[in-house]
């Protein structure tokens, strides 16, 4: 267990400290001489009951308050201290306000220095710290008269902490590892040693771990927990590491920095959180407020940008976006404290939501939806409602990195939802929502059937803004690859079809593209007839013809290159190939439309046409004379063989053909 002491300048807290473990935990020297806590001071004490306890002496001075917060980030039980002679003080409420803040929701009081008052006084103070704890997490908590010089209650105070530590126990290690570093320093022999309290996780000798934002990976060499020399340091402990690793120097590591998980490392300066201001406040809380933000052991500059309509009040809550000046580690769920940007006052603090927060449409309905579930006090209630929130899916690597989960703690999330791809894939949906989902796409593949029979399918984009969740299109196009490996719809390209859809032309049309489809595919079908030419050999007039060819189109049988110039979907396949084979003979992968036409022998004119039609669909990319392929993009128009594998042989490759050729 961590304990922490809070409380006015010159109160007595690390007489008290002292009192309690012997350790005097003012090591500076101009602490000894000016008689103050200036920096944290720590000390350890295993008591009869076998409980191992830490203390945190934390500066009361006012101008130290930055200290204060940087120590009491990871304590578990508050020790307010109040002088028997000064009573409640101006710091004795700003600390005790930073503690509520913090979530502490566990402490006593001490009544210090209580040899210098008679019964009167200290009932007197009694009644004033009942009514500053009123309303507050400490509500009710135990108030005890000591001193630390004459010994007057130290042993109650004793059996009050070592049955507490009791009833805590140690945190659990679940989670990934998280150390906030309060203090860098190097030991002569050993090198850097960096100390903290381990929030969450746990770490072993030899283990390797990231110094956080900076990104700094190193090598735990040995570790001290609660003091004493470990194989491990877990959630809970107050812990010294003994970094290695290149770039590990004292200077490399400051106050503020995070020692943790590599997995976890992923800093933020963009954070959506709920922030309460505290009563005491004067003023408003405006849009881009300025700020000291405090969390765990660092302190940042960064504005408040309201997300409500309105100014925060003195003694309101609500959603804020905080903007960083540098980024910090974090996890969701994380409290922080905001001080004023002159550092004399507390102003407020809350809990981080989202550590990914976005730029622009912050204040959106959807937007408002996601906060409210990352609301939730633990992380399976918030991955459940963020579920049900827009845009109904949640990538669960990231939600279990900004949450420090483990990969048991992930495991068990994953088995109440859809994963994209399934089984294995990042992305999770409810499984309600999945099934809305599937159900929409076949219906809406259903009907656009129905309604255009002459279509090979409807297009990937159009599908997925028609349906009611609307997925990014990375993950919709992993969604439909899913649905087609399990049969329920096929993907052609950039077409989406039912697996029965058959497109064909009515009989009479039929007849005419029997005619033209040779002349597309043959030996002419890198530069094919024009729609007047293919008129003239039908006897079909040249409107008609044109009608034909676009829904040939339509069908996914030809594209329009250019106006009234018609190629085959196979052959359009069969010149990305042969791109893809020029390409690779060049050192930067470009080509020109001379490249082009020299291969297919059909002229640079045509050449043109056909690479300025691959720019538009994004096949190609040109910069200047000079053309490369998009990857991304390659199988727009399938492969050549399977789109050989689709189309009708011709005479020439008919089995029956050949024969004849033989008998001849």
């Amino acid at each position: 267990m961590i304990v922490g002491t809070a409380g006015h300048i010159d109160h007595g807290k690390s007489a008290l400290v002292r009192a309690l473990t012997g350790v005097d935990t003012d090591r500076l020297k101009e602490e000894k001489a000016r008689g103050i806590s200036i920096d944290l001071g720590f000390a350890y004490r295993t008591f009869p009951n076998g409980a191992r306890i830490g203390f945190i002496d934390v500066p009361g001075h006012e101008r130290f308050i930055h200290t204060m917060l940087a120590g009491a980030g990871g304590i578990d039980f508050a020790l307010l201290v109040v002088a028997a002679d000064d009573g409640v003080m101006p710091q004795t409420r700003e600390h005790l306000a930073i503690l509520q803040l913090l979530g502490v929701r566990r402490g006593l009081v001490a009544i210090t220095k209580a040899d210098l008052a008679d019964d009167e006084r200290l009932l007197a103070v009694e009644i004033e710290i009942e009514a500053l704890l009123s309303g507050t997490a400490l509500e009710g908590a135990e108030v005890l008269p000591v001193s630390s010089l004459t010994g007057q209650g130290i042993d109650v105070l004793e059996q009050r902490l070592a049955q507490v530590s009791r009833e805590i126990g140690r945190r659990s290690a679940s989670g990934r590892f998280r150390m906030t570093v309060d203090r860098s320093f190097i030991i002569s022999g050993a090198g850097t040693v960096v100390t903290g309290t381990v929030l969450s996780g746990a770490v072993g000798i030899g283990d390797m771990v990231t110094v956080s934002p900076g990104g700094l990976p190193a090598r735990v060499r040995s570790i001290h927990a609660q003091n004493e020399k470990a194989e491990r340091g877990q959630a809970g402990d107050r812990c010294a590491l003994n970094l290695v690793g290149e770039g590990i120097e004292r200077d490399a590591i400051s106050r503020g920095d995070m020692v943790l998980d590599p997995a976890l490392h992923a800093p933020t300066a963009r954070i959506d959180a709920e922030l309460g201001v505290l009563a005491t406040e004067t003023q408003p809380i405006g849009q881009w407020f300025p700020v000291h933000l405090h969390h765990a052991a660092s302190e940042v500059p960064a504005r408040i940008v309201l997300l409500s309509d309105e100014p925060l009040q003195p003694g309101q809550g609500g959603v804020v976006q905080l903007v960083l000046e540098r980024p910090i580690a974090a996890v969701g769920g994380d409290r922080f404290v905001v001080r004023d940007t002159s550092a004399q006052r507390t102003i407020g603090g809350g809990r981080f939501l989202d550590l990914r927060a976005p730029a622009r449409r912050r204040r959106s309905p959807e937007r408002r939806a996601q906060l409210a579930a990352l609301a939730a006090p633990e992380p399976a209630a918030a991955l459940s409602a963020l579920l049900e929130a827009p845009p109904f899916l949640v990538d669960l690597d990231r939600f279990a990195r900004d949450h420090a989960l483990g990969e048991a703690e992930t495991d068990k999330l994953s088995e109440s939802v859809i994963r994209i791809p399934p089984g294995t894939g990042a992305i999770a949906m409810a499984p309600v929502r999945w099934l809305r989902l599937r159900q929409h796409i076949l219906a809406d593949l259903h009907s656009y059937h129905a309604e255009n029979p002459d279509h090979p399918g409807i297009g990937l984009e159009r599908l997925r803004m028609m349906g009611e969740i609307r997925p990014p299109a990375p993950v919709f196009r992993l969604i439909l690859q899913g649905l087609q490996r399990q049969g329920e719809i096929s993907l052609d390209g950039a077409w989406v079809r039912l697996p029965g859809h058959v497109v064909r032309f009515a009989a009479t049309d039929e007849k005419i593209w029997n005619e033209i489809r040779p002349h597309l595919t043959g030996t002419e079908r890198f530069r094919p007839p024009r729609t007047r030419d293919f008129a003239a050999m039908t006897g079909l007039g040249e409107q008609d013809t044109r009608e034909l060819l676009k829904k040939a189109s339509r069908m996914g049988l030809v594209h329009e290159v250019a106006h009234d110039s018609f190629f085959a979907r196979s052959v359009l396949a069969e010149i990305v190939e042969t791109l893809r084979d020029i390409a690779s003979h060049t050192p930067k992968g470009e080509f020109t439309a001379a490249d082009l036409r020299d291969r297919l022998e059909n002229g640079r004119k045509v050449s043109i046409e056909i690479l300025e039609f691959l720019d538009r669909h994004g096949v190609t990319i040109r910069r200047g004379d000079l053309r490369r392929l998009n990857p991304h993009r390659l199988d727009l128009f399938g492969t050549r063989a399977s789109e050989d594998q689709k189309r009708e042989p011709s005479p020439a490759e008919r089995p029956d053909f050949k024969l004849e050729r033989q008998h001849s």
